[in-house]
């Protein structure tokens, strides 16, 4: 590959990021009053999953060879083996009705519905009183007036006994953050203009890739040379900001990239996301580019949903009730321990992570292959929104990406090379270069920035810019990463401290020692230096210099839906099955997955093998196609489930029929 050097310079590099959320406690916000009782307001019942153990084994089972590998099951089946059933749902109606709310949406999987009414109607139903508030703060990303409960809903017996697991929507605080990021501002504007790529899809250019570059990269060419090129599969987005579709045809149409016309369906879940800038509209055109551009023959359907939790829940249960995607991606997120009381004015919030789980849940029993971006803060997913050194280094991860169903992408750095200017008056450079592939963060800019001007990585404004990873503090490490060697516990002495109240004050202490789902699981180049092209018209039209795992996360989506018509079906829940091939097949030539073994997220160091840095590794897509192949033939002369009998989340491998057991 060729690289070409790209000038640095300014003292203070001011990371350029879609990114934040309110700020810790309460220190950012103002209440203005009770809610006014008359307000109009939506929130979503979600209930509990019955029967999760046989649940969990079942999705086991159709990612083993054996009697129902691939058996996935349908919206209906679903439903009818693992939801409530019509009757706890209507007394739950019933309820809801009695104290002034309507039913306006019950889904397909009968796990979510969503109610409206007057916020007087839910103070009633649950114990509540709802209170306005208005920011004081300078986070931008913060919601400049929201509503919240005074404390967690208190759920009725009637709910609980009838399989409510939680309420979501009662607050409006929080927005989601798009996960992509661009390179650190520099002075030399004329060294880092995007130039228009030539005719060829792949450009060989560092920060100037396309899909072309990541077909040749992660060896996805061999798979297009057979005609594999995603004829019949369906790619799915989901994403909080509306896009023009025309900007991917442009882009796709710009890197000259033949693909399927009139593909793109659009599904506006409660009328849908905001459109522009500041909402997101770029991620959701660098979202479609790369996912439908390294699957250009496939369906694309774009989820769009309104910033809240609401709106993510809505729109992932919409997305399982649909059942229309075989594959998708979402490059948003917050910080996990952002849904913690210390971090909402003592109301706990984890139950939504739970709820996002059991959409998840859903889709890897239909097959569903989703991918969430790590977080693009290295190991201390908090500080984009709560910046060092206002608040202390945390370690942390990003959510959903922490959810154990969910596939997380994490990011590299690929090889490249530049030329650092140091101030003026001194006509001297420094050239910096990554040689090979490593894991992503800027740290390898340390030396430039404390040689030319004598700063640390905070304060040049570099900190803590690199791939998510790490241990929750909140999901238990899965079956599928116990005795994985490099596998992490969590921290000690990992507190979130407010620096800037006096004196300062102490906010949440994370779990220490805790055996947590580590993440991400996979990774691909996602440092903007060496990152890619994206056309979007809000943002400028062509521009380069693009980056984080917002990237990953629609190429694998994308790749997905290339070894699922290679395979002839869904792939389902890839995790197992990653893990089980990288034990396999191991690294080196013929491998599906190669080693990163140099660089860091600021904590955590490449290393061979499994560590939180790059997760398994990069993927060599033609290999993964291969392997993919030969273990499930492997498999299926070894037993129903492959390793004499037994599943891969060590379960006793009987066969217990279709569904529930």
């Amino acid at each position: 590959m060729t690289s070409r050097k790209t000038a640095l310079a300014g003292a203070a590099l001011g990371l350029a990021c879609a990114f934040g959320t309110a700020q810790a406690g309460d220190e950012q916000a103002a209440m203005v009053g009770s809610m006014a009782a008359d307000q109009d307001m939506t929130a979503t019942i979600v209930f509990k999953l019955r029967h999760q153990k046989q649940l969990e084994r079942y999705i086991q089972r159709t990612i083993s060879p054996g009697p129902h590998y691939h058996d996935f099951l349908s919206v209906a089946e679903f439903a009818r083996h693992y939801a409530p059933p019509r009757g706890q749902l209507k007394q739950v109606a019933r309820y809801l009705n009695g104290s002034g709310l309507r039913i306006d949406k019950l889904f397909g999987d009968n796990l979510a519905m969503t109610v409206s009414g007057p916020s007087a109607a839910f103070e009633r139903a649950f114990s509540v009183q709802m209170h306005d508030y208005r920011k004081i703060g300078h986070n931008r990303h913060m919601r400049r007036a929201f509503h919240r409960p005074d404390h967690a809903p208190r759920m009725p017996k009637l709910l609980r006994s009838n399989g409510v697991l939680t309420v979501v929507g009662l607050s409006n605080q929080y927005q989601y953050q798009s996960l992509h990021t661009a390179r650190p501002a520099t002075s030399v504007e004329a060294d880092l203009t995007a130039r228009s790529p030539s005719t060829a899809v792949a450009t060989h250019d560092p920060g100037n890739f396309t899909v072309g570059d990541v077909a040749e990269i992660y060896d996805v060419n061999p798979l297009y040379g057979t005609g594999i090129n995603g004829n019949g599969q369906t790619v799915g987005i989901a994403t909080y900001a509306d896009f023009l579709p025309t900007d991917v045809e442009t882009y796709w149409n710009t890197v000259g990239l033949a693909t399927k016309p009139d593909r793109i369906t659009q599904i506006h879940v409660d009328g849908g996301g905001e459109y522009g800038a500041e909402a997101g509209t770029g991620e959701t055109n660098l979202d479609v580019e790369q996912a439908g551009g390294l699957a250009p023959f496939a369906d694309i359907v774009v989820y769009d949903a309104p910033n809240s939790d609401a709106g993510g829940i809505h729109m992932f249960y919409r997305v399982v009730s649909d059942n229309r995607v075989d594959t998708l991606s979402y490059s948003w997120g917050l910080p996990e321990i952002f849904y913690t009381p210390e971090l909402n004015g003592g109301v706990d919030y984890r139950d939504t992570l739970r709820a996002l789980n059991q959409a998840f849940m859903e889709a890897a029993a239909q097959g569903i292959s989703l991918y969430a971006a790590s977080g693009d803060s290295g190991a201390y997913d908090t500080d984009r929104q709560l910046p060092a050194p206002d608040y202390s280094k945390t370690l942390s991860v990003d959510s959903p990406a922490s959810s154990p169903y969910m596939t997380a992408a994490g990011g590299t750095t690929r090889p490249l090379q530049l030329t650092g200017s140091c101030p003026d008056g001194d006509s001297a450079t420094y050239d910096i270069e990554v040689s090979e592939p490593r894991a992503w963060a800027y740290d390898y800019l340390t030396d430039f920035y404390a040689h030319c001007y004598g700063l640390d990585p905070v304060a040049a404004g570099i900190f803590a810019g690199g791939a998510g990873g790490g241990v929750s503090v909140f999901w238990p490490r899965p079956a599928y990463q116990q005795g994985v060697a490099g596998m992490q516990n969590s921290q000690p002495g990992q507190i979130l401290i407010d620096r800037t109240a006096t004196p300062a004050e102490d906010i949440l202490q994370l779990k220490s020692g805790f055996a947590g789902r580590n993440l991400p699981d996979i990774s691909m180049n996602a440092d903007p230096y060496s990152g890619y092209i994206v056309y979007s018209t809000v943002d400028g039209g062509l521009i380069s210099g693009y980056g984080g795992t917002s990237f990953v996360a629609p190429q694998l989506n994308g790749i997905t839906a290339l070894l699922a018509q290679s395979a002839g079906s869904r792939l389902g829940f890839v995790n197992p099955q990653l893990y089980r091939l990288q034990a396999r097949n191991g690294y080196g030539s013929g491998a599906p997955l190669n080693d990163i073994t140099h660089g860091d997220n600021w904590f955590w160091s490449a290393a061979e093998g499994y560590e939180p840095a790059t997760g398994l590794g990069t993927p060599d897509v033609a290999a993964w196609a291969d392997a993919l192949e030969q273990a499930t033939a492997g498999d299926r002369d070894r037993g129903p489930h492959g390793h004499a009998g037994k599943s891969w989340y060590g379960s006793d491998g009987q066969s217990r029929g279709r569904g529930h057991s």
